[in-house]
């Protein structure tokens, strides 16, 4: 058995002080299967973060798993830049049949770098050569990347200081719901129409349609409809945004399905690869398919590894009706357990839909301690939201009910101890 002490040690004094996710869950995790991790200890735990939605499908699918075996025992490719390779053409074919083509979206798939800040930036890019505009709208706790173009477009203030440098080419709009009383399409419909706003005719409008770092705050239909109609009317290209709210998360493939709107580009990360494994795509209408040979490129744009298990994804899960299915029951679920949490805290909210759902508890502190709570009783969750102050719940969309219940539990003990040491805490102090 590996010694957890010193195994951590070499974290501390190696690992860079960047390091984030790590500093909440102080364990050394060692193996990992559906919903479940389990550390050096042989310690297991219930994973309500999923990668942060890199993860939608669980931890080492077993058919994923098989068919990636297989690849590499047989000397598959293993980096093909941006040649062609049977494993592209498995993963595009599957990609069209299963996804595109039952959406009417005739969309152009281009591989960028693996990571989803690379896409958005690749997404910027075109917008701006298609459209000869420099500025695009953002909306406020957007978060799109900490690379420099994503990041301008970022709202978070802890991030963007990262930056020590100026953060050009964006205005940030206010989201839907930001404040109350304030019809935020409508604003944006004035502002661009009123030729002394300030605000002028932009390369694109961006979002996403749930704002998952930003505290799960979770757009209308209508607001998304009333964005696309704006964005064509001013002669904007409309993305979304889709690296953490895609592949399901919301309950369907898209986060936009059924709004009865067509991005122009959406980006995608995270989940797509199925597996855990880092890809990344921009989806681009043929229209605005712009850019020449290499142009926006990279040495790892492709994940010939990845290709492989998001074939198997696809296939497995978005050709079963089934699956669809168990996600509604799965979203009911995790909506009702939630409301209890929201119960326990007065003047609490329920953010989010689908299976990115969370409660705001109105302070950082306390959704921390929640989270810090749980992890001691074995369940992986993390906070969101602008002050850190939403706990989030993304477990894997395969996660069956029993385990649900079990973490929900974990969940709702932790808070139920939290909120009453909070409260003897009080009361010793008066």
């Amino acid at each position: 058995m590996t010694d957890k002490s010193a195994t951590a040690s070499i974290f501390i004094r190696r690992e860079s002080d960047a390091r984030s996710y790590c500093r909440g869950f102080d364990t050394v995790f060692t193996s990992a299967s559906g919903s479940y991790l389990k550390d050096a200890g042989g310690r297991e735990y219930i994973d309500f973060l999923a990668g942060c939605s890199s993860l939608n499908y669980g931890h080492n699918d077993p058919d994923m798993k098989a068919a990636l075996i297989e690849h590499i025992a047989g000397d598959g490719i293993a980096h093909g830049l941006d040649l062609h390779t049977d494993t592209k053409s498995g993963f595009l074919t599957a990609f069209d049949e299963h996804i595109l083509a039952p959406r009417g979206m005739d969309h152009k798939v281009m591989f960028t770098g693996p990571t989803g800040a690379n896409a958005v930036e690749a997404a910027m890019k075109i917008a701006r050569k298609v459209t000869g505009r420099n500025d695009i709208i953002a909306f406020t706790n957007g978060f799109h990347g900490v690379t420099m173009g994503a990041l301008a477009a970022t709202g978070n203030g802890y991030h963007r200081g990262g930056a020590s440098a100026p953060l050009n080419g964006v205005m940030r709009l206010p989201f839907d719901g930001y404040m109350e009383g304030l019809d935020s399409a409508a604003y944006l419909e004035a502002v661009l129409k009123d030729a002394s706003s300030g605000v002028d005719a932009p390369a694109a409008i961006m979002l996403e349609t749930v704002q998952g770092e930003g505290g799960l705050n979770a757009a209308s239909a209508d607001f998304i409809r009333r964005v696309a109609a704006l964005a064509k009317e001013h002669g904007a290209l409309l993305i979304i945004d889709d690296i953490q709210a895609g592949c399901g998360r919301t309950g369907s493939f898209f986060s936009f399905d059924e709004m009865g709107v067509m991005p122009d580009i959406v980006t995608m990360a995270k989940s797509v690869s199925g597996f855990g494994l880092p890809m990344a795509l921009v989806l681009v209408r043929p229209e605005y398919d712009v850019f020449g040979p290499a142009e926006h490129n990279g040495t790892f744009r492709g994940n010939t590894h990845a290709f492989v298990t998001a074939r198997v994804a696809i296939e497995k899960f978005w050709a079963d009706e089934r699956f669809q299915s168990e996600l509604v029951e799965k979203t009911t679920l995790i909506h009702t357990r939630l409301s209890e949490l929201a119960d326990l805290v007065p003047g609490s909210a329920m953010k989010g839909r689908g299976l990115m759902q969370g409660v705001d508890v109105g302070s950082g502190d306390l959704a921390s301690a929640i989270c810090a709570r749980a992890f001691e009783n074995g369940l992986v969750i993390e906070t969101s939201g602008s002050e850190g102050q939403v706990v989030k719940v993304l477990a894997p969309l395969t996660t069956s009910k029993e385990t649900f219940t079990k973490g929900f539990d974990i969940l709702m003990d932790a808070a139920r101890a939290v909120i009453g040491e909070m409260a003897d805490t009080k009361i010793a102090a008066e």
